[in-house]
Parts: structure tokens; C-alpha cells; sequence
């Protein structure tokens, strides 16, 4: 198969599992084009992309924006904060807006759930979910799942434990979709405050106590706290969610093995995660920065039907 079953790419629990294998060996072929010299490929040269921000973004917009100029798209980025949108238009009629100037796929961000899903019902051009709400951010677990295979050969069968805060995270849904598709055991851990009820129907494992996960685990993926989607306190204060479910060097060294630490970024140092640790040998967390132009580059590619 050298095509995806799907569209639009609007969240991992849409894909097959060889929808995912197609996507990484795809990243992995044009992993090693960005790191020649002359990185830039015509593959599509004659297509034209908006990149429609909802929501600020640093990571994924600029590395969505580097993949598509690696591939000689024609670029187009929209930002609603000096939009109509602050006039009352909506979503619907921004993006027809936009696909009226000819454009074949969107890249969106939105916070409001299901956005995506929305706009894929009403209009012709391929989507690409750069994050819906406390949705779904499909790339960044397609990007997770690409470093640890190339870190560990392999997913299948690997233990991997998302930490922090689950709750209003859409990584960490992706990730576990994407984890349990390709055979991964999963398991999450954090202040019960911060766990969704519905875990238990995802079939991943709940731990509580941070050493008990940390020990369990190959990989951990290091989530931040996100205060901005935050309406109550779910926890006293950031010291002592920092006491309790911080990973530093100590604890990493109390450890009878070696783990793997992620982190999609941004980092809240020495709240969820220390510097000496996020700067470590134990960390990927800039290859997973890496690791993310190229799996944009294949998302492009083969919703472009050029696979």
C-alpha cells in the first residue's frame, strides 16, 4: 500500500495501523533528505497550503511551514488574532475565504473540538489537524511514535508512560492511539485530579506513584501542565505538583535501568521536568523536534496523493 485510507488526517483513531507504518516510513525517507545538503524536493511543487491558526502555536506551526517549504509547496499562513474572525465571521466562511484563492489543503488549529471534523463535512480541500482543543494533535504522536522506534528499533511491545497532565491534553490521547495501533503497552500517571474517567475504556494502565511508573516504563513521555485550559485548580500549587510528579536526576539515577524521556514541548523547566534531566543523555526531546518536519513532510505527501 503507498497510500493512506483516509482524506484528511483529523486524528490517529481514524488511521489503520498501516496508515501509521506508511506515514514513518515515509518520515524516514525524507528524514534523510532534510539532512543533506540541499534539503528542499519538488514532490509538490504545484500545491498550495494555508496554514489557519486558531491558536498560538511556536513548535507545530514552523515546523508544519518548514515541511511544506522542504517540499516547494506555496505557502499561505493565516493567524486569526489580525483576522475578520475578530469581526464575527465564521470559521466556515474564513476558510471558504481562503480555498476561493485556490488553496488544496488546510493545515488547522482550533479550540474548539472537532473543528476539523466540521470543516472536512463542508469543504473540498485535504485537512490536516494541527490540534483540536483537548482533542486530538495527531502529528505529535505520529512524531512520538517515529523517535522511539528510531531510538528503540521498535514499538511493539515497548512500555510507554505519559505523565502530567492527561486531562486536558490532546497529545496524550493521539499518543495513546497511536501507542496501543502498533502494539505498544501504555500507561498513564499523574494526580487523579488531572486523569480523565475515561481511561479505563482506552485499555492503558493508571499509576499514581511517579518512582512505581518511572520503573515500569522504557519511554517517558513528559507532559506540560497547561494552565491556560485550566478553570479550577486541580492541584494546590505548582511546588507541590512539582514535588510529587517532577522528574529529576535523582530519581532518574535511583532507577534500575535506563528510560527513554519525551517531552512535545514546551518545557515548564523545573516544574514538570528539571533541566538537568530534560538536557540529558536520557533525552530525545530535540530529535523529537527534528523528527517533526519530516513526519509533517510525509502527512503532506501522501494526502497529497503523491505516495
Amino acid at each position: 500500500m503507498s497510500q493512506l485510507s483516509v482524506p484528511h488526517l483529523l486524528g490517529i483513531k481514524e488511521l489503520t495501523r498501516e496508515d501509521i507504518e506508511l506515514i514513518l516510513t515515509t518520515a524516514k525517507h525524507f528524514k534523510e533528505i532534510i539532512n543533506r545538503p540541499i534539503k528542499k524536493v519538488p514532490s509538490l511543487r504545484d500545491v498550495t497550503i494555508a496554514n489557519v491558526f486558531f491558536e498560538n502555536s511556536t513548535r507545530t506551526r514552523l515546523s508544519f511551514e518548514l515541511a511544506q517549504k522542504r517540499l516547494s509547496a506555496d505557502v499561505v499562513n493565516f493567524s486569526s488574532s489580525s483576522s475578520s474572525v475578530k469581526k464575527g465571521e465564521t470559521l466556515l466562511d474564513t476558510v471558504n475565504n481562503i480555498l476561493a484563492m485556490k488553496v488544496d489543503m488546510i493545515v488547522m488549529r482550533h479550540s474548539s473540538v472537532g473543528a476539523p471534523h466540521f470543516l472536512a463535512k463542508h469543504i473540498k480541500a485535504n485537512i490536516v489537524n494541527a490540534g483540536d482543543g483537548t482533542h486530538e494533535h495527531p502529528t505529535q504522536a505520529l512524531l512520538d511514535s517515529f523517535s522511539i522506534h528510531e531510538k528503540l528499533g521498535v514499538v511493539e511491545g515497548k512500555k510507554v508512560c505519559i505523565f502530567g497532565d492527561i486531562l486536558h491534553s490532546r497529545v496524550a490521547l493521539s499518543n495513546i492511539f497511536a501507542l496501543k495501533k502498533q502494539g505498544a503497552e501504555v500507561m498513564v500517571c499523574g494526580p487523579n485530579t488531572l486523569l480523565p474517567r475515561y481511561l479505563n475504556e482506552l485499555g492503558v494502565k493508571v499509576e499514581l506513584d511517579l518512582r512505581k511508573a518511572l520503573q515500569w516504563c522504557d519511554v517517558a513521555n513528559v507532559l506540560r501542565i497547561q494552565l491556560e485550559r485550566q478553570t479550577i485548580k486541580y492541584f494546590p500549587s505548582l511546588r507541590e505538583y512539582s514535588l510529587y510528579y517532577g522528574i529529576n536526576k535523582e530519581i532518574l539515577d535511583s532507577l534500575d535501568k535506563e528510560i527513554l524521556i519525551m517531552h512535545p514541548g514546551p518545557i515548564n523547566r523545573g516544574i514538570e521536568i528539571t533541566s538537568d534531566v530534560a538536557d540529558s543523555p536520557h533525552s530525545i526531546i530535540l530529535d523529537q523536534v527534528e523528527n517533526g518536519v519530516a513526519v509533517r513532510m510525509a502527512v503532506l505527501y501522501l494526502l497529497a496523493g503523491r505516495g
